[in-house]
């Protein structure tokens, strides 16, 4: 092993433009001279991870939290998708609640060429982008978006004080109707991407340092979990623990920061540009 240290880094930005519909954000992670413990939350959508040199994963929906170890001296491409934004798939995303999948069982000798072609990428950036041009040669491929079922999840985005039922009679739907469709697109039901889309919300909020709304009464972490739908501070608690496995505290290590030491704000800023304005003090 050399006795140059290996850096680690994490670069995380905005998929480029013809994917944003689709996908929330790209990243390159670079693991240092320890192995690092990855703990992967609920986000309503799934993930295709590709350790440069290593074997692809795709993240299915989760509902929980699901911890990875990632070797030393690792580099890992990464594409976050939206609800209802998952690349071309010949699964049922109800099917992939909760795993980690090889990407070779889904795509086949396709998922190998392409994790071959990103170990020979001059750079991580230079791989990341021939990933995503690849992703929109496969979108371009098939036209299989549920476009009602990504119109319910904006819907349910924690800054609309919606339930799941408004969202069904604003598509003109029936609950059953949306609850089929969802687990189709998503893997989840209309409710449990809710859930998980509440709790992302409260942590675009608090890793972006952003200030409560001015509800009275509802200053730090408990004014945040007002503002994204949580009854109380304690019912936040109670969804953090559920969803990551630990409290906000553990999992933030302050409310205007990550305890991971990562910034995130790419891959929040659709939820931050979908927030209220503050009201004015006063």
């Amino acid at each position: 092993m050399s006795g140059i240290a290996a850096p680690a880094s994490y670069t995380e930005r905005l998929p480029i433009a013809q994917l944003r519909g689709v996908a929330r954000t790209v990243w390159i992670q670079q693991v240092g001279d320890e192995p690092y413990v990855q703990r992967h939350l609920p986000t309503g959508g799934v993930e295709l991870h590709f350790p440069v040199g290593g074997r692809p994963h795709l993240l299915g929906p989760l509902t929980g939290p699901l911890v990875e170890v990632i070797p030393a001296r690792t580099t890992v491409l990464g594409v976050r998708f939206f609800p209802g934004g998952a690349p071309p798939l010949p699964a049922f995303l109800d099917d992939l609640v909760d795993q980690r999948v090889l990407l070779q069982d889904l795509w086949g000798a396709d998922a190998e060429r392409l994790a071959e072609a990103l170990a020979l990428a001059a750079s991580a950036s230079v791989g990341l982008a021939l990933l995503q041009r690849r992703l929109l040669q496969e979108y371009r491929r098939a036209a299989h978006l549920d476009v009602l079922v990504r119109e319910a999840a904006r819907i349910l985005m924690p800054w609309r004080p919606s339930q799941v039922g408004d969202a069904a009679d604003a598509l003109a739907l029936s609950a059953s109707q949306l609850r089929r469709r969802c687990l189709s697109a998503t893997g989840l039901s209309p409710k449990v991407l809710q859930r998980a889309l509440r709790f992302q919300g409260f942590l675009a909020l608090a890793q972006a340092g952003a200030g409560a709304t001015g509800r009275r009464d509802a200053d730090g972490v408990a004014g945040l979990a007002a503002d994204v739908g949580y009854s109380d501070q304690a019912h936040l608690n109670r969804e953090c623990v559920r969803l990551t496995g630990v409290t906000p505290l553990q999992l933030l290590g302050g409310v205007d920061r990550c305890a991971c030491g990562h910034d995130h704000l790419a891959s929040y800023a659709p939820f931050l540009a979908a927030r209220p304005m503050p009201l004015p003090a006063g």
